[in-house]
């Protein structure tokens, strides 16, 4: 059961992670989470090759390590999902943040709710293993069993309104002009 408590945590950590790679309007450096550089051959995450800040709010400046790799960074960016544009100013990389439109605000809320689903379906597959395990264990008493489960039932509930939670919080914040 405490497995079970501690694999759901985890979900929500996850999950958690990838909403904050959803823009909200504000330059976040979490929506580089994802992206990764080609250093020396190996894919590498942005967050390991260079310094990112915010700046002003509405722009995100990032500060490789190395200099050298200044238009990999730019190029992985432009061609990254995240429609927007990096420019290189020798030094930097500067990724201006633009405000989100009406229809961008909707389509970020769809993704918070696809999000929430596939940490949904992770929580009940969660709760499948688990009650396999207590209708697998020999030799427990019927009514030990039955109180299993319902308590295996009352975590997974508990999990899923923290989705349900985490993710009309994140909506309103999205949508919050």
């Amino acid at each position: 059961m405490q497995e079970g408590k501690l694999l759901m945590e985890e979900v929500i950590s996850d999950f958690e992670g990838r909403l904050a790679t959803l823009r909200t309007g504000r330059a976040n450096a979490s929506i580089l989470y994802g992206v990764n550089v080609e250093y020396y051959g190996t894919p590498t995450p942005l967050d390991q090759i260079a310094q990112i800040s915010v700046v002003e709010g509405t722009q995100i400046a990032i500060k490789p390590f190395d200099p050298s790799i200044l238009k990999e960074i730019e190029r992985e960016i432009n061609e990254s999902h995240l429609n927007l544009l990096a420019q290189n100013d020798g030094t930097n990389v500067r990724i201006n943040v633009p405000a989100l439109t009406e229809e961008t605000r909707r389509a970020e809320s769809k993704n918070v709710g696809v999000f929430a689903e596939e940490a949904k379906v992770q929580i009940r597959n969660i709760r499948r293993d688990l009650n396999d395990d207590v209708k697998e264990t020999e030799g427990l008493p019927e009514d030990q069993e039955k109180k299993m489960l319902e308590d295996i039932q009352t975590l997974t509930n508990e999990f899923i309104k923290k989705i349900d939670d985490i993710s009309k919080a994140k909506v309103d914040e999205i949508m919050t002009v």
